[in-house]
Parts: C-alpha cells; structure tokens; sequence
C-alpha cells in the first residue's frame, strides 16, 4: 500500500493556504488502471475537469492516458500538456461555435453529441470546414446512481445526453448529415459511485442498445462508459488506490462487445482524488458555548465540494500528536456555508498547526474562486519538495 507523505518540515516556510500533490500517489494510481486494461480493448481518457493542474497533467500524459473535456479551454489544455488530438473527446451540453471549431481544426478524436441542435450546428460548422466530423451520441440510459442529485446526468430529468425516446429521431437525423459520423455511443450516469451495481445496470442498457442499433444496421466502433467511479473520502490512507479491480472486471463480464470494438472510459476523480491535499494553517481556535472551532485560513473558496454538496473530507492536524478533541473545522470566508466539518474529531489542535483537507486533488483547485477578493492558492508537488 502507498499513501500520501507529507514533508512537513517543508511546508513550515511556504505560505498557506496550497494544494499538495503527491505524484507517487497518481503513479501508482495510473500503473494499476494500466495494470487493469492491459491486454483488452480498453482506452480510458482522463477526465479534466477534475483537475488540470500542469505537473498532474504531465504525469497524466505520460502514463498515456486520453483526455475527456467537456470545455474548449479544456480541450486546449489536453492538447497544450501534449495529448494527441487522436485520444480526445469532447464533450458537454452547451459547446459554443468557437469550441466546436477548436476541436474541427485540431481533428480531435469524437464529439459526445447530447441534443439534435448541437448535432445540426456540428455539421453546418464541419461543412465550412470541408471536414467530416466523427461523433458519439450521448445517451441517458436512465439508469439511477444512487449519488447525490447534483452529481447524477444519467437520467431522463437530467438536462445532459439524448433520452431514449429520442433515440431513433436522433439516428435517422444523422443519416441524413452528410459532414457528421456517427462512430459510436456514449454515457455518463453520474460521479462519485462506489456500490457498482448502477455499472452492471448500465451493462444491460448498453447491450439493449447495441441490439437496437444493429437492428437498424447501423455499426458501432466506439462504446463509451463515461466515468463515475469514486473515491473512498473517509479512508483515504487505507485506501488510497479506488476500486478499479471491481470497476473493470463489471465492464469485462458484463459489456458484450462486438467484435473490433473499442470500449472507452473517462474517469476523473479516481485518477487523481487521493494524490491531493489543501494545505492550510490554523488561526484561531475559537471556544464558543457548546463546542469549539477550528478556524482556518482555507476556506470554500479553496475547496468548495464541503458547502456545496455537505462533501466529507478528512481533516488530520499534521501537526499534533496530542489527544483528540471534538471540534468545528470552518473558513475564513464571511458566509455561513464555509464549514468543513461539524463535531469533528481530530488531535488537539492549537493557532499556526499545519490542517491536511484530504483527497482534494478532484475538484479542489480546478473549482477555487476569488470570492471575498482571496487569492487564489499554488500548488507544490512532491518532486518539488523533496
């Protein structure tokens, strides 16, 4: 097992709030998915909008791994960091005309197609062009995955992907597109999902699916599964690696991949969760009627997940070894939402002790703001502070 080590020793003379990442932790990460995927006709395209800090992506890049984007900034720093236009989708369900043109010019690999409009306005802008542009067409299988409500796409409510009532208007409109193939389908059904049924439920869909689509001779190259897989937030040492075993092992024994087809993946958060960490420092504990609070220099503004979706990190005072108390772990930022954690336990902690926010290497640095006028945090590496 490896999991994160803290230079402590180092981290006394850099200014807090930052995010710290340890690169061990995302190689070890990447090896075991190549360890995975090795010798099946799996492509798994990191995700970006987790993270795009540049030595992460680096590290990324060099693993071999694809990029999943779902912006035309994005998609310009999968190709800035060296990923080959051949190994990036891109997807999203308002790619504006500038965005659609970055991915034409660049020859990426697919657009995740999510309505008839985007699909019609794709075409015109290829035509321009005098380019064919290769598509997917992203499907809500209306498969539940039992997350929180604002991390859920795959449903017909949600606002992402094509429903299956549209499905065969959809195909028919293609057909008739002259500067668009259809190369594929593709699905998302939601983030942060560790009991792995919803991926078997989503094998049966996709199956059906497939049926349907040879039914109506039309033949697939591409299968894509999105993402989703999550991370465990409350053990983040004991478990530093996610499932990926399990993970891999539903798509194998229960995707019916025809034959010459590629079955693709965009996982974010399991990539890259665990390697980060937010860094900050204590500057008060506060001792209020009932209970105490830990009030640090890091606030939402630096990890946002907590206040918006009650997200559960796990806070350790890397500082003390002294016995654990129950406190409030909150931020300096004038809202009332700014609170980490309530009646958390951790070691007695005290002004200036060094607070580790765990697992914040998804959706910590990549969704900071400068609200209240803060600045925004650097981050540091572990092969910068050796």
């Amino acid at each position: 097992m490896i999991k994160a080590k803290y230079p402590v020793n180092r981290f006394s003379d850099i200014p807090t709030p930052f995010y710290y990442y340890d690169l061990d932790v995302l190689r070890t990460s990447l090896a075991e998915i190549k360890r995975q995927i090795e010798g099946q006709p799996f492509v798994v395209h990191y995700a970006l909008k987790a993270n795009v800090n540049p030595e992460v992506l680096k590290t990324i890049k060099e693993a071999g791994l694809g990029a999943d984007c779902v912006s035309g900034g994005e998609v310009q720093a999968a190709l800035d960091a060296g990923i080959v236009p051949a190994k990036v989708v891109f997807a999203g369900v308002g790619k504006a005309d500038w965005e659609i043109n970055l991915g034409l010019d660049n020859d990426i690999f697919c657009f995740n197609v999510e309505s008839i409009p985007e699909l019609e306005v794709i075409d015109e802008l290829a035509r321009a062009k005098g380019k064919t542009a290769k598509v997917a067409l992203r499907i809500n299988p209306n498969v539940s995955a039992n997350t929180h409500h604002y991390i859920t796409t795959g449903l017909n409510e949600n606002k992402f992907g094509i429903n299956l009532t549209e499905l065969d208007k959809v195909t028919q409109i293609v057909k008739g597109l002259q500067n668009v193939k259809l190369i594929g389908i593709h699905f998302h059904i939601g983030s942060q999902i560790t009991d792995m049924s919803p991926f078997q439920d989503l094998c049966v869909r996709i199956n059906e699916l497939q049926d349907h689509f040879e039914a109506n001779d039309i033949a697939l190259k591409n299968i894509n599964v999105g993402g989703g897989l999550g991370v465990n937030y409350e053990h983040p040492n004991h478990f530093p690696i996610p499932e990926y075993e399990a993970y891999f092992k539903i798509f194998r024994e229960h995707l019916s991949l025809r034959p010459g087809q590629t079955l693709h993946f965009e996982l974010g958060r399991s990539i890259v969760a665990q390697c980060g960490s937010l860094i900050s420092r204590v500057l008060y504990v506060k001792e209020g009627t009932s209970k105490k609070f830990v009030i640090l220099d890091a606030g939402f503004t630096d990890l946002i997940r907590p206040a918006l979706y009650q997200a559960y990190h796990r806070v350790e005072n890397l500082s003390s070894d002294l016995k654990e108390e129950a406190y409030d772990v909150v931020g300096p930022i004038c809202e009332s939402s700014d609170v980490f954690v309530k009646d958390y336990r951790m070691n007695q902690t005290k002004r200036g002790d060094i607070i580790a926010l765990r697992s914040a290497g998804a959706y910590g640095e990549i969704m900071a703001s400068q609200y209240n006028l803060r600045k925004l945090p650097k981050a540091y590496t572990s092969d910068e502070l050796k």
